[in-house]
């Protein structure tokens, strides 16, 4: 049961890394991983203020990517990142035994804890979900919940997570949903369990509730000025950070969209960063749906250039 180890905290600005491809023809879909390029990334993000990184998640294209692709993929973000920050794997699997393999390589190649939905394949049930976390957190790291009841049709409501952190290892929760009501409950019902901001749009309303980590996507565009943001809202600064959030807010808002991976590729390409294109199933950015990106982009860019002018 919970307290018989302590474990780090995960909190703080981690990035959910995006994953750049590079031209292969022998690679799946034509697409290799370029593991070089990841790792400038992974450090370009710690150097600019972010506590960590976050590979093999949703934005990683975990569920795109070889077995090779994957293990290879963490163990290059804990070796770019070193002893400057902390790695915290996504484990997801479509049941218990793929995701403890997962978090059992992590483990073994010295990440600083994993990031584990709920099965991915299946509409679990309650035992099957808490049985689920057991055989995660078996593997000795630290275990952040994922709660998507978007893309996995569970959700981890705040009196589920209460039985959850129970379970030896289980530290934190990234909540997804949406729902800012559920933060404030989940610290009643499970005092000892940190809540994360999981949907970038919702970002600061969640820190300002007592959130006291950000899993991000949109940091792989802005890094520094996220940074800034967790900390001005964690420090009770609501007016600045007011003023730093409603401009980015826009662009935000494509982290809780179909499209968000092509839409972060997009905006790092925005910012000079390399964002590349995305394996199947993910296929480019609709006419509308780029144009949108762009808008909401060349807004936030135009903001953050006006506030350094200033």
């Amino acid at each position: 049961m919970s307290g018989e180890k302590k474990y780090e905290s995960l909190g703080g600005v981690i990035v959910a890394t995006a994953l750049p491809y590079k031209d292969d023809p022998a690679a799946p879909a034509g697409l290799s991983v370029d593991y070089d390029r990841f790792a400038e990334h992974c450090r370009w993000l710690v150097d600019n203020g972010c506590r960590g990184v976050g590979p093999n998640g949703s934005l990683g294209e975990y569920s795109s990517l070889t077995d090779e692709e994957r293990r290879r993929a963490a163990k290059t973000a804990i070796e770019a990142v070193g002893k400057d920050g902390v790695v915290v794997v996504g484990v997801h699997g479509p049941g218990a035994h793929q995701a403890r393999h997962w978090a059992e390589l992590a483990a073994e190649d010295g990440a600083d804890g994993v990031l584990c939905l709920p099965p991915t394949m299946y509409r679990a049930n309650r035992g099957e979900v808490i049985a689920h976390y057991e055989a995660v957190a078996s593997a000795g790291l630290p275990v952040m919940a994922y709660n998507n009841p978007i893309d996995t049709k569970v959700d981890l409501t705040p009196d589920l997570l209460a039985e959850i952190a129970q379970i030896d290892g289980i530290v934190a929760v990234k909540e997804f949903s949406g729902d800012v009501r559920r933060i404030l409950e989940i610290k009643e019902k499970a005092p000892g369990l940190e809540v994360v901001a999981g949907a970038d749009d919702v970002t600061l309303e969640a820190l300002l509730m007592g959130a006291t980590g950000w899993f991000a996507g949109f940091p792989n565009v802005f890094p520094a000025e996220s940074a800034e943001l967790f900390e001005l809202a964690t420090a009770g600064k609501l007016e600045e950070a007011r003023a730093l959030y409603e401009p980015l807010v826009a662009a935000f808002r494509w982290d809780s969209r179909t499209e968000f991976v092509q839409a972060i590729k997009l905006g790092m390409e925005m910012v000079g960063r390399y964002g590349g294109p995305c394996r199947p199933p993910r296929g480019p950015l609709t006419p509308e749906h780029r144009a949108g990106v762009v808008a909401d982009m060349e807004r936030a860019i135009a903001a953050l250039e006006q506030r350094k002018a200033a």
